[in-house]
């Protein structure tokens, strides 16, 4: 867990060194989520990957997702799990059930849990959003159904989410007399602030085409063909040079909070080190000699 910490403490700079950068090798030989469970215990998530596509489904519908310790840590394992493999090329998380993610499990938040475990709760869900930012490829969440507190926060943190119309997004805490201050954290940066702050103090859920009104989400769509339009955006990104896309995400985010001068030099930078992957060659010539570009996946020429 320390070395988990130290990495997403340095945030998108453990990327600087371009998309070949591996992650510390006690995270990357873990096997998937639920690995070393007791038998009678079923696994909080899911993971299948096929085609480049990582599919991470939230598997705990009996309390409606809630991100436990243990399902947080479930997740994170699941995110970090081989996030270095040329074979990944995006992630998409969904939910089992009505209900995408219900945010923290409450049972866990009693007096009688103490601070220090107060503490580990917050400090790992913080880890998990911000493996989600800093994460090599694009994380795509899939929702259908409500998304609250913690659970609203995770679709925030996710690069790209596509949501169902009969979707619906809440930061409730207020009215259980917790503030969602941490996922104001990620909802504060997706949406504008009058509308993250009304949010959050009347704790009022919002609809799946308000969320894509104030930029919560990317794209909403009929219930039926959530999943459809979600492995059509994936499977387009997996088609792609995983180097290119993971340089293009990292730059993304780090000329975000720049001044303008700051943020071109930033990306013009970031556009010339592109130029020198052996993929960014490729693509201008197979361009130019009108065919399919052939992907190698490896970061420098």
């Amino acid at each position: 867990m320390a070395a988990a910490r130290a990495l997403v403490a340095k945030g998108p700079c453990w990327l600087r060194r371009g998309p070949s950068v591996r992650l510390p090798a006690r995270f990357c030989s873990r096997g998937p989520a639920g690995e070393g469970r007791p038998e009678s215990e079923a696994p909080l998530t899911r993971t299948q990957q096929r085609d480049g596509i990582r599919n991470i489904v939230l598997s705990n519908p009996k309390k409606r997702n809630a991100l436990s310790l243990a399902m947080l840590k479930s997740l994170q394992n699941d995110i970090l799990h081989e996030a270095e493999s040329n074979d990944l090329k995006v992630i998409v998380i969904s939910a089992e059930g009505p209900v995408f993610s219900s945010g923290h499990d409450l049972k866990e938040l009693t007096s009688e849990q103490g601070r220090d475990y107060h503490a580990e709760v917050f400090q790992t869900c913080s880890e998990v959003m911000m493996l989600i930012r800093n994460h090599p490829v694009p994380i795509i969440a899939m929702v259908n159904g409500l998304a609250t507190a913690a659970g609203c926060q995770l679709v925030a943190s996710c690069d790209i989410a596509v949501a169902s119309d009969k979707a619906s997004f809440a930061t409730p805490g207020v009215n259980v007399g917790l503030f969602c201050s941490t996922p104001a954290v990620a909802l504060g940066r997706a949406v504008p602030r009058k509308v993250a702050l009304e949010m959050l103090f009347t704790g009022e859920p919002i609809s799946a085409q308000d969320a894509l009104l104030h930029g919560l989400l990317s794209k909403v769509v009929p219930e039926p063909q959530l999943q459809e339009e979600t492995v059509r955006i994936a499977t387009k990104i997996a088609s792609l040079s995983r180097p290119v896309v993971s340089l293009g995400k990292a730059t993304f985010y780090k000329q975000l909070p720049q001044d303008l001068k700051t943020a071109y030099c930033l990306t013009s930078q970031a556009m010339v080190d592109n130029l020198a992957l052996r993929d960014g060659q490729e693509g201008i010539t197979a361009f130019l000699q009108k065919r399919r570009p052939v992907w190698s996946h490896e970061p420098a020429r």
